[in-house]
């Protein structure tokens, strides 16, 4: 897989990204990352990308010629179009579900914005998906860039050392990963659940499945309604909802 994002602020993207586990995934080539700075392609002796937006307003809008020559550059030798993800706050929120999908292209794109955006031309030229990380707002899209990246990248096999991390970690089903533990034992009087010790993997599966469904239940109850319960799911959480007096 590669993933090309274009910037204006390459070493802010590649210092957060080639460190870690994507920096040596990057390193074995299990996928490639591409920067580009979009203020290569100005025409403007100064290197300038932005300008006043029409009909006045505060702050800058970055133009769209450079923006446009930077994207053609990327994709001219693409045997199609490449998806291309613009981080705006009014994109749809980025999800796991979300990062599954965009794990099976071969080639993504993220447009990282700045300043007060970029003109709405080019990106209806040349967007595919507008993703959100959330209801605020950041000076720039690298950022977003980068997690939807770290995100969809431990997706892609040889990421992870051990690859039944990603089957089993937070939201994977639908559901927050249930608490983990490591030595000591004992740590501040607290000990490790003893059923994590008692070797027997039958009983660790199913105590870590209903802490799973406590957890979410107790903090992200919303998750429910689209996660994939079993029946034995469900009991357990009909008993969560007696015990602790629960609406339906």
């Amino acid at each position: 897989m590669r993933f090309h994002v274009m910037t204006l602020f390459p070493d802010m993207v590649s210092g957060g990204l080639r460190t870690s586990i994507t920096g040596r995934a990057i390193e074995n080539h299990i996928f490639e990352l591409n920067i580009v700075n979009i203020r290569d392609y100005s025409k403007d002796k100064h290197k300038h990308v932005d300008d006043y937006p029409y009909g006045g307003g505060a702050g800058m809008v970055m133009q769209p010629g450079p923006v446009y020559d930077c994207y053609q550059d990327i994709v001219k030798n693409m045997d199609k179009k490449p998806r291309v993800i613009y981080m705006t706050p009014q994109g749809k929120v980025f999800s796991q579900s979300i990062a599954e999908e965009l794990s099976k292209e071969e080639e993504l794109i993220f447009l990282c914005g700045h300043y007060e955006g970029i003109d709405e031309r080019v990106l209806e030229e040349i967007v595919t998906d507008e993703l959100s990380i959330g209801d605020y707002v950041l000076t720039g899209g690298e950022l977003p860039a980068m997690v939807m990246i770290d995100s969809i990248s431990r997706l892609i096999p040889g990421v992870l050392n051990n690859d039944d991390s990603a089957e089993y970690e937070s939201f994977q089903d639908g559901l927050l990963e249930y608490p983990q533990y490591t030595r000591p034992e004992t740590f501040m009087d607290k000990k490790v659940p003893a059923v994590l010790l008692s070797g027997h993997h039958g009983n660790i599966a199913k105590w870590r499945r209903e802490e799973s469904l406590k957890r979410t239940f107790l903090r992200r109850p919303e998750l429910l309604g689209t996660a994939e319960l079993t029946d034995s799911d469900k009991k357990i959480l009909e008993k969560l909802r007696k015990n602790l007096d629960f609406p339906e």
